[in-house]
This record gives structure tokens, C-alpha cells and sequence, in this order.
């Protein structure tokens, strides 16, 4: 019995001693249990709270309403200063001037000279292009710049209309260059790398457009100068042989925009670590080809935008282009005017008399009348048409932006009026609106086509003195 005693009360002292040395343990944090030597944590802070939803504030339109009490010009007063226009001798013979001004309210015409007869416009030209692509695209429009697998280990550079890319990275918030070869390059070389290619042969695809890449009806004057590129799908920054020093600048061209364009994306393959067998040759991409990478352009509407500001004939080219070939139609020269006079009509502008040998207005024998083009600016100055706003918004500001920031610079028009610009040798011309001393906004359109003017300064001044006095005048 002793024994027995003994032996139980050995276990027992085990047990305590061992449980004693576990609550030590367990205190130390060295085995897991309730207990800790450690400080008490600081309580976390309360889960915040996210205010009640409310209502959005009502939209508001980004262009509003002109104001209906703002009082209307008196017509003869409009008329009379149309008249002296139409005589000025700085704008040649009165028969070779047209001229409209309208109420963009109501479109009651306030005073014309010749509003039906045609006329050279010039740049003036781009507000058709730039309508009838907005009323085509959605806002969310894009071009893009792919590459696809050929046959064997070729690879097929395809154009999509973008002649604005970058040489290597594109930049985001740029229209000219927002999408870069480079990036382009890097992603190609990335998909090679998975795949285990390391050496390719390249083709480049500029197979969208069709027809001459240099419309007959340019001066090659005006082409030599830089003022236009031979049109294709594929450019690096619009075919320029140097950097663009300015948004007015004029680079040189390079004639085959295309395969200079794959020079470079074979360049950048290059340094992306693949290699490039011989010389890049033009193909047709096999239909449904497998697309490795691609890039894509600013939005359509961004462009529009770029082509008014700048009047860049090159790329209104090549968006009466992409408006063709949306249309059916062949992405040429010929189904490029035909598609956007298309379009235009179709949104409820009439263009009777209306003849186009291209869409940029840089060639010969283009007509239109000053009447249709107010229709133009009228109608994309219209809030119930939001998918022209950009044609509204687009045209350079007087005395501020673009191809008007240095004009009407010490004028009451400055700011008041935005119009597109036009100009060739013995042609100016003038489109948009101006905000008159009274609130009321007036659409107006100036075409002098037979000036015998050297150079654009005199007619020029003839045509701002009028918008100055239009933007200054209480004419009712």
C-alpha cells in the first residue's frame, strides 16, 4: 500500500510540475495557450464609414444652348457689312468672294454675297471630312497597328490606319505618336521568346488604302515642301524625315512612308532581342492570320480634332479614308471624297454643287458652296448633336490656338471666334462661328478664290477685319 502511495504521489508532482512549467512556458509565448507576458495590443482604430450615397448633380452640356433673349442682328446691317466685304479690293473681284452669315440659333441667313456658287475652299474642305468621320465612328473609336503570323517564319506588319505612330514608345496623352513601334516590337518579341523564336523574316501589309498614295491635283510644290505625305496606313509621325519642331511645322516626307515605318519596327525587333532576316518586303497578310501584338491609336474624335487644329492635310487624308472603307468603299483618294460627301448628307447637309478631288482641300479643283459650309459648322454647333461636338470644339480659337493663334491677336474677336482656316495660292478662306458683342452666336463663312494676292497677309487682314467687326458689333 505504501508503495502504491508513493507511485501515485510521484505521478502527481510530475503532473503539477509539469503543468507548472507549460503555464511558464505558455506565458513566455513558447508553446500556444492563453496566456503572455506581452503588453496588451492597442485596440484598432473603428472600420471607417462611407458617407450615404446622394443623388449626381444634374449634367450639364458641354456646349449650351445660345441664349434665345440674346438679341438678333438686323439683317440689313449684316447685309451691309457682307456687301463691303464682297468689294473689298484685298479680296480681288466681288464675283470670285461667297459669303454667309447665319444665326446659329435659328439658321435665319443675315447676309450673303454668292452663297450658292462654288468656290475653292481650301482647308476650309476639312469640316467635311471631320463631320462626316464623327457622324461614323463611335467616340471610343480606334485604329490599330498589328502584327500577325505568316507563312513559315514570316511575320506580317499590318497597317490600320495609323500614320501617327512613334518610332519606339508611345505616349499616352499624345495623339501624334500615341501608339510606338516599339512597344509594338517588345510586345512581338515577347510572344517570339515563349514560343522559342529568336529569328523571323519581316512583311509589312499596307493593303487597307488603294489607289495613288499622291493625288494627281497637288502641286508637287506643296509636296516637296512637306506639306503633305503620300497617304498609306502605316507611317511613323505622318512619314516626317526629322522631328516635328512645332505643330505648324513642315518636315520633309519620306516617299515610301510604309516600308520606312517597317525599317523601324525591324530595328526595334532588333534590340528586343529578334533577329531579322534580310530586308522587309510589302505582302498581303494571309486572311485570319494568328495576331501576335498590336497597338492602338488615339480616338477618332481626338483626331479630328488634331487634323483641324493643325490642318494637317496628311492625316484628313487618311481619315476620309477610313471613313471609305467603314463605308465599303475603297480606301483611295476618289472613295474617300465620295464617302465623306456621303456622310455629310446623310446627317441633313445638303451638298448640291459640292465636287471634292481630295478631302484635305490642298488640291485643285475642289468646289463647294459657302452655303453648305455654314450648314456644316451650324450643325456640329448644334447641342443636340453631340457626336460632332469635336468639329466644333476642334477649330482653332482666334488669337489663341492653331492655325488662328496668330491672328485677330489685339481683336474684340479674339476668343470670340473659332473657324478652320483655308489657304492656297490666290484662295482664302474662312469657316465658324464668333460670339457678337450681344451674346448672339453667328456662323459665318468667307471664301475669296481669285485674290491675285501675293502671298496670304492682305487677303488675310480683309477677312479678320470682317470677323472683328462681326464679334464687336451690337448690329441689331
Amino acid at each position: 500500500m505504501a508503495t502504491g502511495a508513493r507511485v501515485v504521489g510521484t505521478i502527481a508532482l510530475v503532473l503539477v510540475l509539469g503543468a507548472g512549467a507549460y503555464v511558464t512556458a505558455d506565458a513566455h509565448d513558447v508553446v500556444p495557450g492563453p496566456l503572455t507576458l506581452e503588453p496588451s495590443p492597442t485596440p484598432p482604430p473603428p472600420f471607417p464609414t462611407a458617407p450615404g450615397a446622394v443623388d449626381a448633380p444634374d449634367a450639364t452640356a458641354a456646349l449650351t444652348v445660345p441664349d434665345p433673349q440674346a438679341p438678333v442682328p438686323a439683317p440689313a446691317r449684316i447685309q451691309a457689312l457682307v456687301d463691303e466685304l464682297a468689294r473689298d479690293d484685298r479680296l480681288g473681284t466681288p464675283s470670285r468672294v461667297g459669303v454667309v452669315v447665319a444665326d446659329q440659333l435659328t439658321g435665319d441667313v443675315l447676309g450673303t454675297h454668292l452663297p450658292d456658287a462654288g468656290r475653292t475652299p481650301a482647308s476650309t474642305a476639312k469640316l467635311v471630312t471631320a463631320v462626316a468621320a464623327l457622324d461614323t465612328f463611335a467616340g471610343d473609336a480606334t485604329v490599330s497597328t498589328r502584327v500577325v503570323q505568316g507563312e513559315g517564319d514570316d511575320l506580317v506588319l499590318v497597317g490600320g490606319g495609323d500614320m501617327m505612330l512613334a518610332a519606339d514608345k508611345g505616349d499616352p496623352t499624345a495623339v501624334r505618336g500615341r501608339a510606338g513601334l516599339g512597344d509594338l516590337a517588345r510586345a512581338t518579341a515577347a510572344k517570339l521568346e515563349l514560343a522559342g523564336t529568336t529569328s523571323v523574316r519581316l512583311r509589312w501589309d499596307d493593303s487597307l488604302f488603294s489607289g495613288p498614295a499622291v493625288n494627281p491635283a497637288w502641286d508637287p510644290a506643296d509636296l516637296a515642301a512637306g506639306y503633305v505625305a503620300p497617304v498609306t496606313p502605316l507611317a511613323v509621325q505622318i512619314g516626317a524625315t526629322r522631328p516635328f519642331r512645332s505643330a505648324e511645322d513642315y518636315p520633309p516626307r519620306y516617299p515610301f512612308p510604309a516600308y520606312e515605318a517597317a525599317q523601324v519596327f525591324a530595328k526595334r525587333l532588333t534590340e528586343a532581342g529578334i533577329a531579322v532576316q534580310g530586308t522587309p518586303t510589302r505582302t498581303v497578310a494571309p486572311e485570319g492570320a494568328l495576331e501576335i501584338a498590336a497597338v492602338r491609336s488615339a480616338p477618332i474624335p481626338q483626331i479630328v480634332d488634331y487634323l483641324l487644329e493643325t490642318s494637317d492635310n496628311t492625316i484628313t487624308e487618311v481619315v476620309a479614308r477610313l471613313v471609305a472603307v467603314a463605308q465599303g468603299l475603297p480606301g483611295s483618294f476618289e472613295g474617300g471624297t465620295q464617302a465623306v460627301l456621303r456622310a455629310v448628307q446623310q446627317v441633313g447637309v445638303s451638298t448640291a454643287g459640292a465636287h471634292l478631288s481630295d478631302a484635305s482641300g490642298l488640291g485643285k479643283g475642289s468646289q463647294l458652296r459657302p452655303a453648305m459650309l455654314v450648314d456644316l459648322v451650324r450643325l456640329a454647333t448644334d447641342p443636340s448633336q453631340p457626336k460632332l461636338r469635336t468639329a466644333a470644339i476642334g477649330m482653332p480659337i482666334a488669337g489663341l490656338t492653331g492655325t488662328l493663334a496668330d491672328r485677330y491677336t489685339h481683336s474684340p474677336a479674339r476668343g470670340m471666334l473659332r473657324a478652320k482656316t483655308g489657304s492656297l495660292q490666290s484662295v482664302t478662306a474662312l469657316s465658324g462661328t464668333v460670339l457678337d458683342a450681344d451674346g448672339r452666336l453667328l456662323v459665318f463663312t468667307v471664301i475669296a478664290d481669285k485674290t491675285g494676292a501675293i502671298g496670304q497677309a492682305v487677303p488675310r487682314t480683309a477677312i479678320d477685319e470682317f470677323g472683328t467687326t462681326l464679334a464687336s458689333c451690337g448690329c441689331h
